[in-house]
């Protein structure tokens, strides 16, 4: 293989898609991508289909990296974002591979434990050719923790490099016909255990006021898609699917979202976003999508997954941060009474996303030197 893509999961794997798609539409390289999880590597299958090769990743062992090094034989190793493997790292090194570090993010959490064992972690780092870092900070905590300066490179976060399919919007239209044009729609994205419950007990504060208001609720993983319907359905409210049969959806409260890689369409078709994981103590999730599509964006104060970007998003005016339940139903109810609030906040994002670009023609600068040639 040309180059070897490590994504541990969903979010890497969609944080690889610009540049795994340059490197295969400009230098027709053969690339594998490893995930660690099963959803990592059926979103792996929906990104590239059967432009690439997917193994899952072998445990970080001496004699499990030799194997599969002698198998694969990569000519250069990415690894997204902040997956600091000793063994991997060492091995490639010691045979002349190249390791990248792509779209690094570097938190204050994750710092603090590798600077236990920086000592370890140091000797590591000056092993690696290249890191692509998403902020200053995170480019400073590296250097504390023993990458050589001279080795890392600001180049801003891949994740604004939002790619809106040209047909989206045409799709969306039809999806919104589908829960009714002219009702509200409230979507929550990326939902996790025990914030499910939340919003719920918020939707039924809010239908009170808004009788036509749909809840369009989509869980983060897989596994829990039966859960919440079971939850949703306790409820007593009227529940659809989408991956149910196509209904009459008029009488539809909530509509939940149980199928993998459609979050984006359901953005795009909906008037306000709650993006989830940031109610409860999880770190948040990325709220650049929503921003991309100009849907007014809401997430909780457990962002530090996504420190830089959300920060980012409250000053520029194109999302609201809100402490709990209560003020997420207040911050619901302002974005559907004002219309203007709505689109001033939309097109804010729309903004955020534009002047943000260039991270990946930065990265693909600086990995160029590394890159095989055909």
């Amino acid at each position: 293989m040309d180059v070897w893509v490590h994504a541990v999961s969903v979010g890497e794997a969609r944080a690889a898609a610009p540049l795994v798609n340059h490197l295969l539409s400009s230098d027709k390289l053969r690339i594998i991508v490893t995930t660690m999880t099963p959803t990592g590597a059926d979103e792996v299958s929906r990104l590239f289909g059967d432009g690439v090769l997917h193994r899952y990743a072998p445990y970080d062992y001496p004699g499990s990296i030799n194997r599969f090094l002698k198998v694969v034989h990569p000519k250069v190793v990415m690894i997204m974002e902040t997956e600091i493997w000793p063994n991997t790292i060492r091995r490639c090194n010691e045979q002349s591979i190249p390791v990248l570090f792509a779209n690094l993010r570097l938190s204050e959490r994750s710092f603090r434990k590798y600077y236990k064992v920086r000592g370890m972690v140091g000797d590591v780092l000056k092993r690696v050719s290249c890191f692509a870092v998403q902020s200053p900070p995170d480019s400073q905590r590296l250097q504390e923790l023993g990458a050589p300066p001279e080795t890392v490179q600001v180049t801003g976060s891949i994740k604004f490099e939002v790619r809106i399919p040209a047909s989206l919007n045409e799709v969306a239209q039809v999806l919104r016909r589908d829960w009714g044009q002219e009702r509200p729609v409230w979507i929550a994205g990326s939902t996790h255990e025990g914030e499910d419950e939340l919003i719920i007990e918020v939707y039924k504060q809010l239908k009170n006021e808004y009788k036509d208001l749909i809840l369009v609720l989509v869980p983060r993983h897989q596994e829990r898609f039966s859960a919440v319907t079971k939850l949703a359905r306790k409820s007593k409210f009227e529940v659809v699917c989408r991956s149910e049969p196509k209904i009459d959806l008029a009488e539809t409260d909530i509509y939940i979202g149980d199928t993998m890689g459609e979050l984006t369409l359901m953005y795009a078709a909906a008037d306000v976003a709650f993006v989830g994981g940031s109610l409860v103590r999880h770190g948040g999730h990325n709220v650049l999508e929503p921003c991309a599509l100009g849907i007014p964006v809401i997430f909780g104060p457990h962002m530090f997954n996504f420190m830089e970007i959300s920060q980012l998003t409250l000053e520029r005016g194109a999302g609201v941060e809100v402490k709990d339940a209560r003020e997420l139903a207040a911050t619901v109810k302002e974005f559907l009474n004002d219309p203007n609030l709505r689109f001033k906040t939309g097109e804010a994002g729309r903004r955020l996303i534009e002047e943000n670009k260039g991270a990946l023609e930065k990265t693909l600068s600086l990995f160029s030197p590394f890159i095989p040639r055909k």
